[in-house]
């Protein structure tokens, strides 16, 4: 007699595997980082921000002035190891302030 549980399997999971069967769990990671962006990094710097973007998972950010842009470079590495524990390693390996 099979158990139950055993035939079900969670709906993130089911979601995951068909994203990699697909080959779009990439994309779907970067458009869920780059929604994230706001809700991590605060609505001070959220606000600040021009564009967000991911490409060979270095996550670019541009911000509406040069002193904003300095303020970010020197806390980038906090907020990338926020990053790291909301994603998990490898998702996003650098950040750059522009």
């Amino acid at each position: 007699m099979s158990n139950k549980k055993d035939e079900f399997q969670s709906v993130g999971k089911a979601i995951r595997d068909l994203l990699n069967t697909y080959r779009l769990s990439g994309k779907y990671d970067e458009a869920n980082i780059i929604e994230s962006w706001p809700r991590l990094v605060g609505k001070p710097i959220a606000s600040r921000t021009k564009k967000v973007s991911i490409r060979n998972k270095v996550l670019f950010v541009e911000f509406d002035s040069p002193t904003m842009r300095h303020d970010f470079s020197l806390h980038k590495n906090e907020v990338l190891e926020i990053f790291r524990k909301e994603f998990g390693d490898g998702i996003i390996t650098e950040i750059v302030a522009m």
